[in-house]
Protein backbone atom coordinates (compact mmCIF):
# COMPACT_ATOMS: atom_id res chain seq x y z
CA UNK A 1 0.00 0.00 0.00
CA UNK A 2 2.95 1.93 1.25
CA UNK A 3 4.24 1.89 -2.34
CA UNK A 4 1.33 2.27 -4.39
CA UNK A 5 1.11 5.49 -2.45
CA UNK A 6 4.80 6.89 -2.75
CA UNK A 7 4.22 6.13 -6.48
CA UNK A 8 1.06 8.07 -7.04
CA UNK A 9 2.97 10.45 -5.41
CA UNK A 10 5.99 10.82 -7.21
CA UNK A 11 3.68 10.16 -10.57
CA UNK A 12 1.40 13.50 -9.08
CA UNK A 13 5.13 15.29 -8.91
CA UNK A 14 6.70 14.56 -11.99
CA UNK A 15 2.94 15.51 -14.37
CA UNK A 16 3.04 18.87 -12.38
CA UNK A 17 6.33 19.76 -12.72
CA UNK A 18 6.48 19.33 -16.42
CA UNK A 19 3.18 20.72 -16.61
CA UNK A 20 4.39 23.87 -14.76
CA UNK A 21 7.83 24.65 -16.66
CA UNK A 22 5.90 23.82 -20.24
CA UNK A 23 3.72 26.54 -18.70
CA UNK A 24 6.88 28.87 -17.71
CA UNK A 25 8.13 28.32 -20.81
CA UNK A 26 8.06 31.85 -23.18
CA UNK A 27 6.13 31.21 -26.88
CA UNK A 28 9.08 31.66 -29.53
CA UNK A 29 6.32 30.88 -31.92
CA UNK A 30 4.65 34.16 -32.44
CA UNK A 31 5.76 37.70 -33.01
CA UNK A 32 5.94 40.26 -30.50
CA UNK A 33 3.50 43.25 -30.57
CA UNK A 34 4.37 46.01 -29.17
CA UNK A 35 1.92 49.46 -28.81
CA UNK A 36 3.35 52.82 -27.22
CA UNK A 37 0.25 56.02 -26.42
CA UNK A 38 2.10 58.64 -25.45
CA UNK A 39 0.87 62.76 -24.81
CA UNK A 40 4.23 64.34 -25.95
CA UNK A 41 5.36 64.27 -29.43
CA UNK A 42 9.38 64.88 -28.00
CA UNK A 43 8.99 61.36 -27.11
CA UNK A 44 8.78 60.07 -29.95
CA UNK A 45 12.85 59.54 -30.77
CA UNK A 46 13.41 57.20 -27.96
CA UNK A 47 10.16 55.55 -28.50
CA UNK A 48 11.89 55.09 -32.14
CA UNK A 49 14.81 54.06 -30.44
CA UNK A 50 13.29 51.52 -28.66
CA UNK A 51 11.77 50.00 -31.60
CA UNK A 52 14.83 49.89 -33.04
CA UNK A 53 16.34 47.95 -30.15
CA UNK A 54 13.87 45.67 -29.88
CA UNK A 55 13.54 44.71 -33.24
CA UNK A 56 16.98 44.02 -33.21
CA UNK A 57 16.61 41.89 -30.08
CA UNK A 58 13.36 40.20 -31.17
CA UNK A 59 14.65 39.19 -34.96
CA UNK A 60 12.23 37.32 -36.75
CA UNK A 61 10.08 37.28 -33.85
CA UNK A 62 9.40 41.36 -33.71
CA UNK A 63 6.17 41.88 -35.03
CA UNK A 64 3.66 45.27 -34.93
CA UNK A 65 4.78 48.41 -33.06
CA UNK A 66 2.41 51.16 -33.28
CA UNK A 67 3.09 54.48 -31.75
CA UNK A 68 -0.26 56.32 -31.07
CA UNK A 69 0.12 60.02 -30.29
CA UNK A 70 -2.85 62.00 -27.94
CA UNK A 71 -3.19 65.01 -25.85
CA UNK A 72 -2.52 68.52 -26.34
CA UNK A 73 0.42 67.64 -28.22
CA UNK A 74 -1.11 66.31 -30.96
CA UNK A 75 -1.43 70.09 -32.77
CA UNK A 76 2.81 69.18 -33.34
CA UNK A 77 1.88 66.55 -35.70
CA UNK A 78 1.21 69.10 -38.36
CA UNK A 79 5.40 70.84 -37.89
CA UNK A 80 6.22 69.37 -41.14
CA UNK A 81 10.08 69.88 -40.22
CA UNK A 82 9.49 68.73 -36.74
CA UNK A 83 7.83 65.57 -38.11
CA UNK A 84 9.80 64.61 -41.17
CA UNK A 85 12.33 62.67 -39.35
CA UNK A 86 10.25 60.80 -37.17
CA UNK A 87 7.91 60.22 -40.42
CA UNK A 88 10.83 58.81 -41.93
CA UNK A 89 13.01 56.73 -38.81
CA UNK A 90 9.11 54.76 -38.35
CA UNK A 91 8.83 54.39 -42.46
CA UNK A 92 12.37 52.44 -42.16
CA UNK A 93 11.56 50.50 -38.93
CA UNK A 94 8.05 49.57 -40.05
CA UNK A 95 6.54 51.18 -37.23
CA UNK A 96 3.04 52.92 -37.29
CA UNK A 97 2.35 56.15 -36.66
CA UNK A 98 -0.97 56.88 -35.34
CA UNK A 99 -3.15 59.79 -34.53
CA UNK A 100 -6.12 59.92 -31.95
CA UNK A 101 -8.97 61.33 -33.48
CA UNK A 102 -10.42 62.64 -30.28
CA UNK A 103 -7.27 64.74 -29.79
CA UNK A 104 -7.22 65.90 -33.35
CA UNK A 105 -10.95 67.20 -32.72
CA UNK A 106 -10.46 68.22 -29.40
CA UNK A 107 -7.32 70.82 -30.11
CA UNK A 108 -9.26 71.43 -33.73
CA UNK A 109 -6.48 70.17 -35.80
CA UNK A 110 -6.77 69.43 -39.39
CA UNK A 111 -6.39 66.23 -40.26
CA UNK A 112 -5.03 67.28 -43.48
CA UNK A 113 -2.39 68.60 -42.46
CA UNK A 114 -0.68 65.89 -40.07
CA UNK A 115 1.75 63.59 -41.81
CA UNK A 116 0.31 61.42 -44.90
CA UNK A 117 2.01 58.76 -43.36
CA UNK A 118 0.32 58.65 -40.29
CA UNK A 119 -2.86 56.31 -39.53
CA UNK A 120 -5.80 58.19 -37.69
CA UNK A 121 -8.16 56.09 -35.25
CA UNK A 122 -11.35 57.68 -33.95
CA UNK A 123 -10.34 57.20 -29.86
CA UNK A 124 -6.54 56.47 -29.15
CA UNK A 125 -7.25 55.33 -26.24
CA UNK A 126 -10.00 52.73 -27.56
CA UNK A 127 -7.50 51.72 -29.85
CA UNK A 128 -5.18 51.39 -27.41
CA UNK A 129 -6.74 48.98 -25.23
CA UNK A 130 -8.20 46.67 -28.52
CA UNK A 131 -4.31 46.03 -29.43
CA UNK A 132 -3.94 45.07 -25.86
CA UNK A 133 -6.55 42.52 -25.97
CA UNK A 134 -5.03 41.65 -28.99
CA UNK A 135 -1.59 40.30 -27.24
CA UNK A 136 0.05 43.33 -27.77
CA UNK A 137 2.67 44.47 -25.08
CA UNK A 138 1.72 48.11 -24.08
CA UNK A 139 3.72 51.08 -22.56
CA UNK A 140 1.67 54.63 -21.87
CA UNK A 141 3.93 57.45 -21.39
Amino acid sequence: MKTILLSSFAMFLVLFSTQVSAQEQPNHDHNKDYVVLTKKVDQLKPILLTAEALAEEDGDHFGEFQIIVCGKDISQLTNKSKMAPYVEQANKLGVELVACGFSLNKFEVDRNEIPKDMTTVENGILHNLQLQKKGFYSLGL
